[in-house]
């Protein structure tokens, strides 16, 4: 394959980066070049606030959305679907060359009021090499050490919610360690693996490293945990959608430092992480939150490549609502907001994990 003249190539007005042809985005700092597609490009969804619909004259409207490419192998597109309550979708994205992202899901019961649901998200940095690999370790290492974790007590009536909290709080940042764990074997593996092969040839590369993001759902308690940006967002029928997780990024210092989020999320670092699973993360250690959902509504975890185009939690929740329809079906809605991403720009990796929560009544009081 031939390299693209750089003349038909796009300059970011904002960075200075040079884009492929076609590109809508700036992969250096995410600003948009191209004219936002319509609502009819976007699969049919209506768009949300942070992407609203906006008429411009494209002198190439076929490429303004770029179909997904065809998948190459099981890694670049693949979903789960451990119970009719569970679901999430991986997929490659337009852009990448390769999935570097990962999931991994569990479940037990046919619903979140009699049972239990896993679901882990881990993102490879894409700078280091080998990423797609550890992250794929770190989410089935974390899933499975959650999963044969057993809580203390029996389900969260009054005086035991608490405990049941702190049981799966600490569940999950053992949990994140193990993660970090395979992370590092992986890495020193390959390394070894390679320099017995004399692939590296004295080269010193960076160790592969990935995000993590999880949730667990068991007996009425929610319970999520975090390093990098990938993130849980709690997302309720009726109510008020919160993100629960924060990220461990650039932009996050930004908008703790008074920037808004536009502003924070669209700067040059902004996908620039402060925390990581990988042999030179300072701790493997997930920061964790809590909540009792006392509506029906959804769990959400997904990596940067959903949340690029919609961010605000009530602007995903409202992205959710409108793709899912009446439809409770995880598979259904995990798919439907990946093809919407993917029409959206596709420019990084995709995941969404979804578990429908639906309290009983007496559990929700």
């Amino acid at each position: 394959m031939s390299t693209p003249d750089e003349n038909t190539k796009s300059r970011c007005p904002r960075c200075g980066e040079l884009s492929a042809p076609g590109a809508r985005f700036c992969e250096q700092c995410g600003f948009e070049l191209r004219g936002r597609p319509t609502a009819e490009e976007i699969l049919g969804a209506p768009p949300t606030e942070p992407i609203p619909v906006v008429t411009v004259e494209d002198p190439d409207p076929d490429s303004s959305v770029t179909p997904p490419p065809a998948p190459l192998s099981e890694r670049d597109h693949f979903t789960e679907k451990p119970s009719s309550w569970v679901a999430g979708v991986c997929d490659r994205g337009v852009r990448h060359a390769r999935n570097e992202d990962a999931m991994a899901l569990a479940a037990t019961g046919t619903g979140s009021a009699g049972g239990t649901a896993v679901l882990v998200v881990c993102d490879g940095v894409s700078s280091a090499p080998n990423s797609d690999v550890a992250s794929l370790a770190a989410a089935r290492v974390a899933r499975d050490a959650l999963v044969t974790f057993d809580p203390a007590g029996s389900l969260p009536v009054r005086g035991e919610v608490e405990r049941r909290v702190a049981d799966w709080t600490q569940a999950m940042v053992a949990a994140s360690r193990q993660a970090g764990d395979a992370v590092v074997r992986t890495g020193d593996e390959i390394a070894r693996e390679a320099t017995a092969s004399g692939q590296r040839g004295g080269i010193e590369v960076d160790p592969p490293a990935c995000t993590f993001a999880a949730a667990v759902v068991d007996a009425g308690v929610v319970v999520a945990g975090w390093l990098g940006d990938s993130r849980v967002y709690w997302l309720p029928d009726d109510g008020t959608a919160q993100q629960l997780s924060v990220d461990d990024s650039w932009a996050q210092e930004m908008m703790a430092a008074g920037f808004t989020r536009e502003e924070a999320e669209h700067s040059p670092q902004a996908h620039a992480i402060t925390r990581w699973l990988g042999r030179s993360a300072p701790d493997h250690d997930a920061h964790c939150a809590a909540m009792l959902p006392e509506v029906p509504g959804w769990v959400l975890v997904c990596s940067d490549g959903l949340w690029n185009y919609c961010s605000e939690a009530e602007h995903v929740a409202d992205l959710v609502h409108r793709l899912s329809g009446v439809t409770t079906d995880p598979s259904e809605t995990a798919a439907a907001l990946v093809l919407w991403a993917n029409a959206a720009g596709g420019r990084d990796n995709i995941t969404v994990a979804l578990a429908r929560v639906e309290p009983e009544p007496e559990t929700a009081a």
